[in-house]
């Protein structure tokens, strides 16, 4: 019988504190490829920290995280984005005056620097892989836009272009669909869980939207006060006892929870 893949995230025993507040105690939880694990909890449970501890912006007081097998616990965000880690922010970082093509081809460039020596041959070699990228999150049609004349919800997807340029194992994402319609966040949820089964990828996400959550995540994780009380499918977390009385009120499926 052949053993289990070792998860593409480990997270085992985080902890930090700021002054006398302990803003994550002891948390654990791991993520193997091809899943999508939602990290939600009400505000000032710890999601920010712990996020920004595995994308390697704060070093924890105590625990490690494993990336693909390799403690990467401290790394700077560089060294771990260079290990197969890509990440999106709630607010998106595109270069507004640049089209959405080059803005692609711009991450490409940043990803394999020491490859392309100039920009003119960078632009060329660099061009297809960024149409294939643009196709992929359905922004193939917009490539020539610039980005400052872009939809949010397509400069969204310009954003999950460009994290995808690094063919990463880990993606981070955070609030992907923040200040989206609803029938924009289903959308973009449900390309991002494509692409999660197509890549092989291991997808962390916070989100507010319990409709994003309860709908398209595999798993998801509860903070409460810097401790994990809850990790599983997302229908037994939604049961759980523990989970409704501190996060989420008596919210029914389908609506948002705004802690």
């Amino acid at each position: 019988m052949s053993a289990a893949p070792s998860p593409v995230l480990a997270v085992r025993g985080l902890a930090k504190s700021y002054g006398g507040v302990r803003a994550l105690d002891g948390v654990n939880f791991e993520i193997a490829a091809g899943e999508l694990l939602a990290l939600i909890g009400p505000n000032g449970a710890g999601k920010s920290t712990c996020f920004n501890i595995v994308n390697g912006q704060l070093r924890p007081d105590a625990g490690t995280v494993h990336i693909l097998g390799r403690d990467v616990t401290g790394l700077p965000p560089r060294r771990i984005a260079g290990l197969g880690v890509g990440r999106t922010f709630q607010v998106a970082a595109v270069f507004p005056s640049m089209s959405a093509l080059e803005n692609v081809q711009m991450a490409l460039i940043a990803v394999r620097r020491g490859v392309f020596g100039f920009w003119h041959p960078a632009r060329r070699i660099a061009r297809e892989e960024a149409l294939a990228l643009l196709e992929q999150t359905g922004m193939g049609a917009q490539a020539q836009r610039p980005a400052a004349a872009l939809a949010y919800g397509d400069v969204k997807r310009l954003e999950l272009a460009m994290a995808l340029a690094g063919e990463p194992k880990l993606l981070l994402m955070d609030e992907p669909t923040a200040g989206m319609a609803a029938g924009e966040r289903r959308e973009m949820i449900a390309l991002v869980r494509r692409l999660t089964r197509a890549r092989g990828l291991a997808v962390l996400f916070t989100e507010h939207s319990m409709d994003v959550v309860f709908g398209h995540a595999d798993r998801a994780i509860v903070l409460a006060r810097g401790r994990l009380i809850a990790d599983g499918p997302v229908d037994a977390v939604r049961r759980d006892p523990l989970v409704r009385e501190v996060y989420l009120g008596g919210t029914r499926p389908g609506r948002e929870a705004r802690p």
